[in-house]
């Protein structure tokens, strides 16, 4: 027997051998209280004998080494567009200033600032002293009630019990789908759809699924394919409208027929409804909670995106239960589950109730004017370019762009097509490689409008350059 066989704490309560426990010393694998020589049990600290071959002077080098590692939690946990995008090598042409399409952020160009009256709400707020310490974890009181005011609808009433305000509208989905699913469940995700969802469930050992989305039908839910999926695992369906990443308005009928699908089932849905009412005109959103008679929702939303402050972290749940199915336990959880931090700031939630009130229509209607304009500019330029197939959006802030890939040889698939486009154009739109839909790219239409069309520009150049008929052979096979 080596040293390797002992360890010895020096405090007098632990020398354990042969990988034997016990709260006490053991020796020859006998468990007990105290310490034990052969056999012998005792309650104090007694002199164990150690083989002659062992040198006491060693078993002081073989003392307790660091063995830190981390979690499986943090190791399940995979954000797809970073991971995409940190492996591509983006060299922008030095020759051309970047133009990145890619952000998800309206405040990155600063073209489009918040109105007047969000900052002076602010501003109050902070001048105030009110605000600077802890809220209830669920959100102040008056501020949970400003946002069931705004959002409370004869369909759909909502009182101040219903919401949970939250950092951002992350934190939100994160309380939403944690609250409703356990380890070995799985989720229902659009496909494309936003990364975050697939991020949060993988990380808690929830399985996801993937309902695919119709192009050719403006991004419309394929609900026979969505049924399809649905097993006694099934313990959430994520509906997101307007969509990211395809911009995409989903029609009072069409959300009906998704209600239908989950009513059936008796699936509770996750509403991801960032983007709500950023709709173009000619169009019109419709929240999914008064399309539903029996359906349980969980409405996630926030002021990141409709009022273009998304680092101010202010989001929230409203719960939608009409028919009593998420009862008393599923809102205790949600309460419990906001304690593990102490959620959105105080600050903002301070001015929320001026924010929602006080902003002018006017500032919706010229930002939604502007993103309309520039996913026409982008949609019409891009529409006459050989081997693309771009889909107009109906709102939010996004434009997805198909590669007929068989036209452009030289490249292997949309993350080589994108990365190319920086190296030689110096334009960057996210390949949609992370949204699970290969073979397409994100165009975010935020950017200002002469940067818009200079990108376009870009775009079809470098599509003119690498474009290649299909020859005679490709066409006999595709067919």
């Amino acid at each position: 027997m080596d040293a390797k066989s002992y360890e010895t704490k020096m405090n007098g309560k632990n020398v354990q051998s042969n990988g034997s426990h016990g709260n006490g010393i053991h020796s020859n694998g006998v468990n007990g209280n105290g310490v034990h020589t052969n056999g012998i049990k005792g309650k104090g600290v007694h002199h164990v004998s150690l083989p002659s071959s062992i040198n006491p002077a060693k078993l002081k080098g073989h003392i307790k080494r660091w063995n830190v590692h981390s979690s499986e939690m943090s190791k399940k946990t995979l954000n797809p567009i970073r991971a995409i995008v940190d492996g591509m090598k983006l060299t922008p042409n030095p020759e051309k200033p970047m133009i990145a399409l890619s952000i998800g952020d309206p405040t990155v160009f600063g073209n489009l600032p918040t109105d007047d009256k969000v900052l002076q709400a602010m501003k109050d707020a902070i001048d105030s002293q009110k605000y600077n310490g802890y809220a209830p974890s669920v959100g102040y009181q008056k501020s949970r009630e400003a946002v069931a005011n705004f959002y409370n609808r004869p369909a759909a009433p909502v009182e101040a019990k219903d919401v949970i305000l939250t950092s951002g509208c992350s934190q939100a989905i994160e309380l939403a789908i944690s609250v409703l699913c356990n380890p070995g469940d799985n989720i229902l995700v659009p496909c494309p759809g936003f990364s975050l969802y697939k991020t949060l469930a993988v990380s808690l050992g929830i399985n996801v699924k993937l309902y695919d989305l119709l192009p050719e039908r403006s991004w419309e839910v394929d609900l026979q394919d969505l049924e399809s999926l649905i097993d006694d695992k099934t313990a959430c369906l994520v509906v997101n409208n307007p969509s990211n990443p395809c911009g995409s308005v989903y029609s009072k009928e069409h959300l009906q027929k998704i209600l239908s699908v989950a009513s059936k089932h008796c699936i509770p849905i996750l509403a991801d409804e960032i983007y709500g009412d950023m709709v173009f005109p000619g169009c019109s959103f419709h929240s999914l909670a008064p399309l539903s008679r029996d359906v349980p929702i969980l409405s996630c939303g926030g002021l990141a995106k409709r009022w273009l402050v998304p680092g101010w972290r202010m989001g929230w749940v409203l719960i939608h239960d009409r028919g009593d199915v998420f009862g008393t336990e599923v809102r205790e959880g949600l309460v419990k589950l906001t304690q593990r931090i102490l959620g959105a700031c105080t600050i903002v939630q301070g001015a929320l109730e001026s924010i929602l009130n006080d902003t002018p229509q006017e500032f919706y209607h010229r930002t939604i004017s502007f993103l309309k304009s520039n996913s026409e500019i982008c949609y019409s330029a891009l529409s006459t370019v050989p081997g693309l197939t771009p889909i107009m959006p109906a709102g939010a802030m996004y434009l997805m762009v198909g590669i007929d890939m068989k036209h452009f040889p030289e490249f292997q698939n949309d993350v080589q097509f994108t990365e190319c486009m920086v190296t030689e154009q110096s334009v960057f739109c996210l390949p949609a490689t992370p949204f699970e839909y290969p073979n397409f790219f994100r165009i975010v239409v935020t950017v200002p409008e002469d940067m818009m069309v200079e990108a376009c520009g870009r775009i079809r150049e470098f599509c003119a350059h690498h474009y290649r008929p299909c020859s005679q052979d490709s066409n006999e096979i595709d067919q």
